[in-house]
């Protein structure tokens, strides 16, 4: 017997028409438009059951063999755990899958308006059962080595996630353009931009009128495209299951390389000094997504007045 969650999955699903690209169903033109205005969107069935299904083997393969740059975002006290971890692609086969050979790419290209998607990292969130610890407002482009407005974020749960547990954000917070001190999560430490360099979340809390607060339930499918400075939380784990979340970072054709003089979270030591502060992320770490490559060379040859020769 079929639980109402899959039932919901399924129904939106069956939606999606096989005669266009599923990223040009779920995407559309208001979409768009909602994301730009707001900085977050949910995009609704943008995986399919399958697809979830393969991102979620990848995840528990992901938990039992964390990477170096794991850590645990909450207190030893807290009743759960937040677990977190950073730039699993392409080790793991799964996400490799979920990266490349799914409607992601060419979402992002749409989101941004940009010919041209580059994957920049993924990230893990997991919060047990029972989770305490919250993810506190932030946004998540100070604490990364870009540079320029380019760029979008997808949030993929694997389990269905109520309201009260699912992320928050400010309305239109991205459209400043400006960054607030990041900190840690657990500590509060301004780790990486030192104490006074950037405004404290706090002075947009003062502001009036303070933003709109946007919040969705989802389910397995689903996912939020967000901005990297739309400024964001979320809830605990408060209830008997478990919020598995997988993360995708996507910068686009104007998104610059922003060479930081501390170790970035997720750290890139492996750039080493390969990319110029201020390059286009032109690099073997950081793929196109979309075009496809057959597209891309499709495209190439048609621009050079290219025919077949069959």
């Amino acid at each position: 017997r079929s639980c109402p969650c899959e039932t919901q999955i399924n129904s939106r699903s069956n939606k999606i028409n096989t005669g266009m690209s599923r990223a040009t169903q779920v995407v559309t033109p208001e979409v768009v438009a909602a994301f730009r205005q707001s900085g977050a969107v949910p995009l609704r069935a943008l995986l399919t059951p399958s697809e979830i299904d393969v991102l979620r083997e990848g995840i528990e393969r992901n938990l039992a063999n964390p990477t170096d740059k794991a850590l645990v975002a909450s207190a030893p006290s807290d009743p759960g755990r937040f677990f977190e971890d950073f730039r699993m692609y392409p080790a793991i086969e799964e996400y490799v899958a979920t990266v490349e050979r799914t409607a992601v790419g060419e979402a992002a290209a749409l989101l941004m308006g940009s010919e041209v998607v580059r994957f920049h990292h993924d990230h893990l969130l997991v919060k047990e059962a029972s989770t305490q610890q919250e993810t506190p407002w932030h946004q998540d482009l100070p604490y990364y080595n870009i540079t320029g407005l380019d760029n979008v974020s997808f949030w993929i749960p694997v389990d269905p996630v109520p309201m009260e547990n699912s992320l928050r954000f400010l309305a239109g917070s991205h459209r400043s353009g400006q960054m607030y001190c990041p900190r840690t999560f657990l500590t509060n430490e301004a780790k990486w931009w030192p104490e006074g360099t950037l405004p404290e979340l706090s002075e947009l809390f003062q502001s009036e009128p303070r933003p709109k607060t946007l919040q969705w339930e989802l389910v397995p499918g689903d996912a939020i495209a967000f901005h990297m400075l739309s400024v964001h939380s979320a809830g605990g784990a408060h209830h008997a299951h478990r919020r598995r979340a997988y993360s995708i970072r996507v910068v686009g054709g104007s998104a610059r390389h922003a060479a930081r003089p501390w170790r970035t979270s997720p750290p890139f030591e492996d750039l080493g000094s390969e990319l110029a502060d201020g390059a286009p992320f032109d690099h073997p770490l950081f793929p196109i997504l979309w075009p496809p490559k057959d597209m891309a060379y499709s495209q190439r040859h048609k621009r050079m007045g290219g025919h077949s020769h069959l």
